[in-house]
């Protein structure tokens, strides 16, 4: 991908998840604002090799918010892959939009603590 494009995405999937995070109710929109949201072009390789669908659109890691002992050394964040979602949505820049703002919201859902059938019934799968 050009670093044109590459800005063009990125520049979209930032500005699409801080309308999402503004529209939030309160007590959800303060913990949506302090987790990172990580834009990277792809799933890597390394992460590919454990087993993840290389056509993964986001990936939440780390522990949900609810969790008192944590479980996993990586501290929670999300992971959008925005090459990924762009070759989804076909170069759609709507289609784009709205697919990071739904991969968001579902990344998200898992830092609350949802499982994916939980995220199924909220028209977030």
């Amino acid at each position: 991908m050009d670093a044109r494009l590459w800005k063009k995405l990125s520049t979209i999937a930032g500005q699409e998840t801080t309308e999402t995070v503004k529209g939030l109710p309160v007590a959800l929109r303060e913990r949506a604002e302090a987790l990172p949201v990580v834009f990277e072009p792809w799933l890597s390789e390394a992460l590919v090799d454990t087993g993840l669908d290389p056509d993964l659109l986001g990936l939440f890691v780390g522990d949900a918010h609810n969790i008192s002992e944590p479980l996993d050394p990586m501290p929670p964040q999300i992971f959008l892959f925005l090459e990924s979602i762009w070759e989804y949505v076909e170069g759609d820049e709507r289609a784009f939009r709205e697919e990071v703002r739904v991969t968001f919201l579902h990344e998200l859902g898992h830092f609350l603590g949802f499982d994916e059938g939980d995220l199924e019934t909220r028209g977030l799968d």
